[in-house]
């Protein structure tokens, strides 16, 4: 692969720009004041790092959020900020690009971009890191009320909805679809998000959708508590290979009790939500980043109970090499040298 289209003070000088520029809703204002509270202290010029999230009303912008916000209270020197993007693929295209420091992407997404395959084909980055594990996705199948669909494989000549065009969720859909046996040609394929989702199961003006998400998620309750939708085991051979032809994917359930009509351990498969950066990033920040889920994790649960479902001990198996720094990193989460 070539070399990162980019220089280390051209970085910082762009992620500068981009996180003072950017439009602040409140709470990315909250966030980027207390980082500036907390960075004003003596000793050499501020350093500035970008984290990527997502859209204001998922789980990235508010997890990133907090994540910044403590990472600058352990940084006098160093100011985060949290920033508002279209999710993991444009994450992980901006931290191969230089554009951003950190961000959070899921594993199917991380795994493409560093080999270059699939929507990354000719344009990876063997530069891409893994920082710390985040929250589980588990894939949700849904299908309207009046679908007698059982199984993904019954999706032929149904209106489906694969997540908003080139999201984590409509590449887990596409490589779903093909484990089933079909592909986008043998579907009416609708790019929607997930509210944009809920809303169509409940009307009726699509069939089925995919969701990777973590659970409970609003979207999946509002399509199955005032839609009637069901959701779908992803089980069987097809699972089986799928997980081994992604490695990116693993065995999970959603809970039974979880969503209406969910009355036992529903079988569907997983992907791991991830904080990556480059092999360049300052490794005190790379173990800093680790550290703060190790060992300040309730100040992440307090802003969204997903952080709850973090396991620091899945690091060994990330799907991407990790950072340098944390070579050797301890399965509790330790990072290595503090």
């Amino acid at each position: 692969m070539g070399t990162p289209r980019f220089t280390h003070g051209g970085r910082r000088r762009r992620s500068r720009r981009l996180t003072l520029l950017r439009p602040a809703t409140a709470l990315s204002l909250a966030f980027a004041l207390g980082a500036l509270s907390a960075c004003s202290g003596e000793g050499g010029p501020a350093r500035f790092y970008s984290l990527g999230t997502a859209g204001t009303g998922g789980i990235y912008y508010p997890l990133g959020g907090a994540l910044a916000s403590r990472l600058s209270l352990q940084d006098s020197l160093g100011r985060f900020t949290a920033e508002v993007t279209g999710g993991a693929v444009e994450n992980v295209n901006r931290i191969m690009s230089g554009e951003m420091d950190m961000a959070f992407a899921t594993a199917n997404t991380i795994y493409q971009a560093y080999h270059g395959v699939a929507d990354f084909e000719g344009q990876g980055s063997d530069a891409l890191r893994i920082l710390a594990p985040l929250y589980p996705n588990r894939i949700h199948v849904l299908v309207n009320r009046s679908s007698d669909a059982q199984s993904v494989a019954d999706f032929a000549g149904l209106r489906v909805s694969v997540g908003a065009a080139g999201s984590g969720t409509e590449q887990s859909s596409r490589e779903i679809l093909v484990a089933f046996g079909l592909t986008y040609e043998d579907v009416d394929v609708r790019y929607l998000s997930f509210s944009e989702s809920a809303a169509a199961l409940r009307d009726g003006s699509v069939d089925a959708a995919f969701m990777s998400v973590g659970y409970p998620a609003g979207a999946v309750l509002e399509a199955t508590t005032t839609g009637g939708a069901r959701i779908l085991p992803l089980a069987g051979p097809a699972a089986d290979q799928l997980r081994e032809q992604y490695p990116y994917y693993e065995a999970s359930v959603i809970p039974g009790g979880v969503y209406p009509g969910v009355e036992a351990d529903l079988p569907t498969v997983a992907v791991i939500n991830w904080v990556l950066s480059r092999d360049d990033l300052d490794p005190a920040v790379a173990r800093a980043v680790l550290n703060v889920l190790r060992a300040d994790r309730v100040s992440l649960e307090q802003v969204h109970e997903m952080a709850r479902q973090i396991d620091l001990s899945v690091l060994d198996r990330a799907p991407i090499p990790l950072h340098s720094a944390l070579e050797g990193a301890s399965a509790d989460g330790g990072a290595p040298g503090t």
